[in-house]
């Protein structure tokens, strides 16, 4: 399956905010956009005027580079977004977080989206009590998230669920840290995502 493997560093830099890629090093001054917060490259000092395609496009990446996802299933997102009832921008939002590895990563099972993938791929994690290994399962309200009793002893495991607080709490998600368990209270809404992001220019971006 292909996946992104280059410089994460890069790619916060590219955007032009913190995207958390690299868990808890993103918290300190070791943080290459701390230290370089301009575009990579040569000419990354110089001043950049987007065009209005430009700055739809950079919103649709920032989304995508955020959860992990590249484009092809990031289009599958959109087009269902856009037949579910409401509002498109919010909808797709919902589905992104509603994401097996995004979900693992919220509870605080792991550091990044991209060690909860591994965790989920690794089949360290359960949903309802049945081992799940598609980081893109969609979890449903009232579902129960919870890492196999013979993996709780994996060290990062331990370090990400004592080191939760320092996210953005997530009403949305109740976590037990004594059983390592986390339930889908509801399904996630826009408020309750708590990232910078413009979802109304990605709608825009794939309706032109």
């Amino acid at each position: 399956m292909a996946r992104y493997i280059g410089p994460v560093c890069k790619l916060c830099r590219r955007e032009g905010m913190e995207l958390y890629l690299k868990g808890d090093r993103c918290y300190t001054e070791k943080c290459s956009f701390k230290r370089r917060p301009r575009p990579p490259g040569q000419h990354g000092e110089q001043r950049v005027k987007f065009s209005e395609y430009g700055l739809r496009l950079r919103e649709k990446q920032k989304v995508r580079r955020i959860y992990g996802v590249l484009e092809r299933q990031f289009r599958k997102y959109f087009a269902e977004a856009d037949r579910t009832k409401g509002v498109t921008g919010e909808n797709l939002l919902a589905l992104l977080e509603r994401r097996l590895d995004n979900v693992v990563y919220r509870l605080g099972f792991a550091a990044t989206r991209n060690e909860a993938r591994q965790l989920v791929l690794h089949c360290h994690i359960t949903v309802n009590g049945k081992r799940v290994n598609i980081p893109s399962f969609l979890v449903k309200a009232g579902d129960t998230i919870s890492i196999r009793e013979k993996s709780r002893e994996i060290t990062r495991v331990k370090e990400s669920v004592t080191g939760a607080e320092r996210r953005s709490p997530t009403t949305w998600l109740e976590l037990d840290k004594a059983s390592f368990t986390g339930k889908v209270k509801t399904l996630p809404l826009r408020e309750e995502v708590g990232l910078e992001i413009k979802e109304q220019l990605i709608v825009e971006f794939y309706s032109r």
